[in-house]
């Protein structure tokens, strides 16, 4: 089988390697289409926190069950499934609290495990979620999906809450879609002006905001909300300007949802800020079983209208792989999702 790996910054290469072989409790799964994650693309330009090299990467899944054990969830040869990628140890505090999303020991595929950028790949029986009557190339969009919700599920966004989206990706696009499933007043935010519209457009968001600089971003934010500030600010690019932003943003007595990953320290932040506003902070990590089977039922549904195909910019063969990233890497202001297809 052909298996796609990020060798170094910037190096990403095509190799042959055996199909796995699933043991007892697994499935052997042949991908259908992957999705290049935030992660995976920042590990490509280097920028990842917590990737080693050479990896892998891929956690985005659209896979067919070519093999599978008698089971009691279901799960038969030939369905359609995703996975949930993110491997816990069952040990460490977080885990026998329940919070296996933020397990300390935490190995996410494509991170700090291998990813599935393969034609097969073996996974865990119980960490597959039948997928069927969901079009194939937004099944990639599950687990993308699930972090977003997962973010505003942990703040409780309600119906009529003013919701400051920072970082018009897939993250948070999904993030806004979210909030909009809770009843929020959603304003999408970001410093590309085309890819700001099209996502203000697309997904009937109710305002936008360009940040081009402090002054804009204040101004707008200020006659958004009445000089109250929003009440939930959600931070989807991971950038230490971005996170002072969703502070600056927040009214008082509000929440801050904290998506983005960096390598960055912040070191002039006014930290007493979080004191004189009583701000609610939500560090935002993964995502739940409950989180992916909630998201497939509401894809199924689609009440809202999600147009969730509008999110996909391109797809690329595999033999495109090395291309994918470039491209997705040059134009970031540009691209949205960019999914490999594996077969």
């Amino acid at each position: 089988m052909k298996v796609v790996k990020i060798k170094k910054p910037k190096n990403v290469i095509i190799e042959n390697e055996e199909i796995p072989v699933n043991k007892n409790g697994e499935a052997l799964l042949k991908i259908i289409y992957c999705g290049i994650c935030g992660s995976d693309l920042s590990s490509y330009n280097g920028s990842n926190a917590y990737v080693s090299y050479p990896i892998i990467p891929g956690h985005e899944i659209c896979a067919e069950i070519v093999k599978i054990d008698k089971n009691d969830i279901g799960l038969e040869k030939g369905m359609l499934v995703t996975c949930n990628p993110y491997f816990n140890c069952n040990k460490c505090y977080s885990c026998k609290r329940g919070l296996i999303n933020a397990c300390i020991q935490n190995k996410t595929m494509g991170v700090q495990r291998e990813g599935a950028f393969s034609q097969y790949i073996t996974m865990p029986i119980d960490r597959i979620y039948s997928v069927e009557g969901i079009p194939k190339e937004q099944v990639c969009l599950i687990e993308p999906f699930c972090i977003s919700y997962h973010a505003i599920s942990r703040a409780n966004v309600k119906k009529g809450d003013k919701v400051l989206i920072i970082g018009a990706g897939t993250i948070g696009v999904l993030a806004a879609i979210s909030a909009k499933l809770k009843g929020a007043e959603v304003t999408i935010c970001d410093i590309e002006d085309e890819k700001l519209d099209y996502v203000y457009k697309t997904f009937n968001l109710d305002n936008k905001l360009l940040n081009k600089s402090d002054k804009i971003f204040e101004d707008k934010v200020r006659e958004l909300t009445n000089g109250n500030g929003f009440d939930v600010t959600v931070e989807a690019v991971g950038l230490p300007h971005t996170f002072k932003n969703s502070i600056d943003a927040v009214c008082f007595g509000g929440k801050v949802i904290l998506i983005g990953v960096s390598k960055q320290k912040i070191n002039d932040f006014f930290f007493t800020i979080i004191q004189k506003k009583e701000l609610n902070i939500y560090g935002s990590r993964n995502a739940m079983k409950k989180d992916f089977l909630e998201v497939i039922e509401i894809i199924k549904k689609d009440s809202i209208n999600l147009k969730l195909e509008k999110i996909i910019t391109k797809v690329y063969k595999l033999e495109e792989a090395v291309q994918a990233f470039e491209e997705f890497s040059n134009n970031i202001g540009k691209m949205l999702k960019v999914i490999i297809d594996f077969t």
